[in-house]
Order: structure tokens, then sequence, then C-alpha cells
């Protein structure tokens, strides 16, 4: 009776499961997460849209800089001076095509043509140019100050949607990693069970109370346990890499996982804290990053719809210009001027009218775009809700499972010790045990990743 009580200690005591090592250092999902919001280059790329679209707007309102143009000739030949010819300018653009302009103007010389014939002191002029037609209300450099602020908005969205893409491939191979990690502790501790079984198995057979075969049996479950464990070793290190190639720090260093970081135990009940997902409920499409980006393009059109619908007026350019001799511009002569007309109009219209209609169309593609994918990332939502759920049920089921696995477990143990069961029933018994814990860890994975999922159709990186 003495071998079969110290048989059944030893099995009692090998039921106990490892929970990690003594050194282990937790790595939290929030830590990392941090690290490549941070630091990871990619997301770092994402940020250039923001400084692109800043230099783009820069670039757009320097349409409305001032401008100074200077244009000189002259012509000297066989000691004579045929002509010399200044025109400068001072100009400044503004927000409704209207333009002013200050100008002095000189012309000296033997053949100057009677046409620019000037006083001897020069000619100085005060003028404004006004677009009565086309490019009154909208012409082209207030459409890209109008469209490089939109694109800012747009962007924005952008860079958020490929942050996103970039955080949510990162939090998926910590969700690999955490999966492997648990598979290796798993069979770690069946291992040892296996090998404790092994010890009493070998011990009965040495005192008698066995017989020489079951060290077969239980030997196979030990190489069988050992395989296992060798393969989601494997596993584990393919998927430390794989996060690897998601550790950074300044400058661009790259990292490696440390050995003895483990991923977070209670990931489950902090992940959607995390990922900033507690209400379910209370998700709306508003601020969505592709709605956003889909608004901004039509944005973007209607402003060159605007701008095409602006050329089917006539063009009408009216400038006016005080001249006046340098210092006289105190005494206003009213009958000192220049004028300009500058008038076009197509007759047909054809091509005006035709890039209206071609914009027209382009606004209610995007529009019929954008109210499909309003409607896609609802459903996609619900139904990536509805997953969630679902899983959170499976995984209570299963939880059960393998409470009952685990008391048939012991159970057969008891039996076992007691000498009213047989190595193959055991084997049988924690088979079916580690196959509940190893759904259980599938399921829990399942369950992570359907949550990456949900943050990825809402896409919000912060």
């Amino acid at each position: 009776m003495k071998p079969k009580l110290f048989y059944l200690f030893l099995f009692l005591c090998s039921s106990l499961k490892l929970l990690g090592q003594n050194n282990a250092t937790e790595f939290s999902f929030n830590e990392f997460l941090g690290y490549v919001k941070k630091y990871h280059p990619l997301v770092k790329q994402a940020d250039l849209k923001l400084n692109e679209a800043q230099a783009n707007l820069m670039q757009a309102r320097g349409a409305f800089d001032p401008k100074i143009e200077v244009d000189f000739n002259e012509k000297r030949f066989k000691d004579k001076d045929y002509y010399s010819l200044l025109n400068s300018s001072f100009k400044i653009p503004t927000w409704y095509g209207i333009e002013l302009k200050a100008g002095f103007d000189n012309a000296e010389g033997m053949y100057v043509n009677p046409e620019n014939t000037l006083p001897n002191s020069g000619l100085t002029s005060l003028g404004i140019s006004v677009p009565v037609g086309q490019g009154l209300f909208i012409n082209q450099r207030m459409a890209d100050i109008r469209k490089a602020k939109i694109a800012q908005n747009l962007n924005i969205a952008e860079r958020n949607l490929q942050a996103v893409e970039v955080i949510y491939a990162a939090a998926l191979s910590y969700m690999h990693w955490k999966r492997s990690f648990d598979e290796v502790l798993l069979y770690e501790t069946y291992l040892k069970n296996a090998l404790t079984r092994y010890e009493g198995v070998a011990k009965l057979i040495e005192e008698g109370d066995k017989p020489a075969i079951d060290s077969v049996e239980v030997g196979i479950a030990v190489k069988t346990r050992r395989l296992n464990l060798e393969e989601s070793k494997l596993k584990l290190t393919k998927a430390k890499l794989e996060l690897s190639n998601y550790l950074w720090m300044e400058n661009n260093i790259p990292l490696e996982l440390n050995d003895n970081l483990q991923p977070e135990t209670l990931l489950s009940k902090t992940v959607k804290e995390t990922l900033q997902i507690n209400e379910l409920s209370s998700i709306t499409l508003d601020n969505h990053p592709k709605i956003k980006a889909l608004d901004a393009k039509i944005a973007l059109l209607k402003v060159d719809r605007k701008l095409k619908a602006n050329s089917l007026l006539p063009k009408l350019d009216l400038s006016y210009n005080y001249l006046s001799e340098p210092g006289y511009f105190d005494n206003y002569r009213v009958e000192d001027y220049k004028i300009g007309l500058n008038f076009s109009f197509p007759v047909f219209l054809r091509k005006e009218r035709a890039g209206v209609k071609l914009a027209d169309l382009k606004i209610q593609d995007s529009e019929f775009g954008l109210q499909f994918e309003r409607k896609n990332l609802e459903n996609k939502i619900k139904s990536q809700q509805q997953e969630i759920i679902s899983l959170e049920k499976q995984r209570d089921y299963n939880t059960n499972l393998v409470k009952d696995y685990n008391t048939l477990l012991n159970a057969e143990d008891r039996l076992f010790a007691m000498g009213e069961s047989s190595l193959f029933i055991i084997n049988s018994r924690e088979n079916a045990l580690i196959s509940s814990q190893l759904n259980e860890i599938i399921l829990e994975n399942r369950y992570l990743n359907a949550l990456l999922g949900l943050y990825k159709t809402i896409a919000n990186p912060e």
C-alpha cells in the first residue's frame, strides 16, 4: 500500500500548474503600444503627411506674396546710345483676384520708340486691376488655398489610417507572442506531469506493483510532451522575432525582445481600455478617418467644380493706372492715366460645360462611394461586435469544460493510485484536458484578435 500512497502523493504534487518564471518581467500590452506609437519608423512616416499638408498650404499662400519685377534693356553701338529702357513694378495680389500695382518706367536714347517716350525724370504709376467676370469670386490662387486647407484634413485622416495599420499589425504580433508563450507554459506543465508520472510508474514497476509494459506507455506520453513543447518553443521564437520588428527606440534604433520578458497575464481584462473601445454600443462614425478622408476628397472636387463653373462667365479684366512724374503725386491730375480692358468669351462653351459636367459626375461618384463606405463600416462594426459577444460566451463555455475535464483527470488519478484505472485512460483524460486548455488559449487569441479587428475598423490611433 505504501508504494501506491507514494505515487498518489507524487501525482497530486504534479497537478500544480506553472504560472511563469520567477525572474520573468511582464511587458504589458499598453507599454508595447507606447513604443510602437512613439518610435516605430512607419508611424513616423505617417506623421510626415501632416508636415506635407503644412508645406502645401504654405506653397499655395505663396501665390499671394507681393512681387517685385524689373525689366531693363539697353542698346549701344558705335558710340551711340540707341536706347535704355527700364520697366519696374511692385505688385500685391489680393484675395478676390484684385491686384494692386506700383511702377516706375524710364526711357532714354536716340532711337526710343515714340510709344515709349517718357519725361526725362521717368514716369511713376499707381494702379489696380479687377477681374469683373472670371476670377472675381474664385480663381486658381483662391482655389489652391482652399484645396490646401482641405488637404490638411485629408492628410490627417490618411495619417491616422496609416498609423492604425501599423499599430494593428504590431498588436497582432503581440497577441501571437502571448498565444505562443501560453502554449509553451502549458506544454512545460504537462511535460513535468509526464516526467513525474514516469518516475512514479518506474518506481512501482521496480517494486513489482506494475507491469513493465506500463513504462512504454508512460514513456510515449513523455516523448509526445517533449515533441509538443519543442514545437511550441519554435513558434515562440518566431513570435518573439516578429514582435521585435515593432520595437524601436529614439534615433531609429531597433530593439530585440529580451528572453526574460513575458506578455501581460490579464490581457483580456485590460485590452479594451488599452484600445479605448470600452463601450461597444457608443461607437460612431462621425470622426472616422476614412469618412473624413472621403468628405475631404468630395470637398476638393467641389472646389474644382466651382472653379470650372466660373469658366462659364466671360473673361473681363479692367485696369486703371494713375500716371505721374516722380515727386508730383501731391498734384493729382485726373486726365493722366492709363486704362485697359481685356475681354474674351467662347461662343459655344462646349469645353467649359463639359468640364462642369465631368466635375458633377466625379462628385456624384464620390458621394456614392461615401454612402457605401459608411454603410459598410456600420455593418462591419456590428458584425465584429457580435463576434466579440459570441467569443465571450464561447470562452465561458470552454472554461467550464476545462474544469470538468480537470475533475475527470483528478478522479482518474485517484482511481489509478488505487489500482482501479489504467495509464491509457489517464492519458486519454489528460489529452482531452490539454485539448480543452489549448482551445482556451485559441479562443482567447481569437477574442483578442476580434477586439483588434474592431479597433482597426474604428481607426482611432490615439
